[in-house]
C-alpha cells in the first residue's frame, strides 16, 4: 500500500487501537478479539517491551485487511526501524520533520502531534497525512469542530480522552478516526482473557464510529 490507500483504509475504518502493554504475551488473543469486533487498525507504541520484534511478528500474521503500525515515535531512526519491520504508519507526540520525511520515503502514512491551531497547520505544511491532536483529552469534541471551521482541509485525529461516549462526537465534529487505548484495550478483560467482551467492546466502538459518519 502506498500512504494515500494507507490513509484511506485508516479513516474508513475509524479507529486505531492504541496497544501500550508491559506484557505482550496475550496480544495475539488481543489483536484476535479487535478483529472480531470490527478494529482493522492497531498502533503499537515503542513502549511496548521490544515493539520492533512485536511489529514484525504481527505484521507477518495478520491478514492484508489489518493495519499494522508504530507510535510514540520521536525520531526518523525509530521510524525506519519500524517501518523496515512493517509498521505501515508512524504516530508521533510531537512533530519531527526528519521523521515526516522517513516516512515519505517509505510511501508510509506519517501523524504527528499538535496542540495549538498554529501547531496544528505548522505540521499540516510539513506534509503531515494525518495531524494527531495531542493531548484531546481536555480539549475534547468541541475543539475539532472549532479547528476545522478555518482549517476543513486538515485531517485531525485524537488521542487521549476518547471514549466509548464520545467516539460518535469526535467523528461528528471533524476527526477523520480516532485513536483510543486503555478505553478500549480494557485492562480486566486482558487480565482475565475476558476475548468475548473485548471483541462486544470494540464492536460497540466500530458502531459509534460508524453512528459518528452517518449522522
Amino acid at each position: 500500500m502506498d500512504r494515500h490507500e494507507i490513509v484511506r483504509r485508516l479513516e474508513k475504518g475509524g479507529i486505531i487501537a492504541v496497544i501500550r502493554l508491559s506484557d505482550t504475551r496475550k496480544l495475539n488473543s488481543i489483536i484476535e478479539a479487535l478483529s472480531k469486533g470490527g478494529v482493522t487498525a492497531l498502533e503499537i507504541t515503542m513502549t511496548t517491551p521490544g515493539a520492533i520484534e512485536v511489529i514484525k511478528e504481527i505484521s507477518a500474521q495478520t491478514s492484508e485487511n489489518f493495519i499494522v503500525g508504530v507510535g510514540t515515535v520521536l525520531d526518523s531512526e525509530t521510524a525506519r526501524m519500524a517501518i523496515l519491520a512493517g509498521a505501515q504508519f508512524v504516530v508521533a507526540p510531537i512533530l519531527n520533520i526528519d521523521m515526516i520525511k522517513m516516512a515519505h520515503r517509505y510511501d508510509k502514512a506519517v501523524i504527528p502531534g499538535a496542540f495549538t491551531p498554529t501547531e496544528i497547520m505548522t505540521v499540516w505544511d510539513y506534509g503531515a497525512d494525518i495531524v494527531k491532536v495531542f493531548p484531546a483529552t481536555a480539549l475534547g469534541p468541541k475543539y475539532f469542530k472549532d479547528v476545522h471551521g478555518p482549517l476543513p482541509q486538515v485531517k485531525l485525529t485524537p488521542t487521549g480522552g476518547v471514549s466509548l461516549a464520545n467516539a460518535a462526537e469526535f467523528i461528528r465534529s471533524g476527526a477523520c478516526c480516532i485513536g483510543v487505548g486503555s478505553a478500549l484495550i480494557e485492562k480486566k478483560f486482558v487480565a482475565d482473557s475476558n476475548w468475548p467482551a473485548l471483541t462486544e467492546l470494540a464492536a460497540a466502538f466500530v458502531a459509534e464510529i460508524k453512528k459518528g459518519k452517518e449522522e
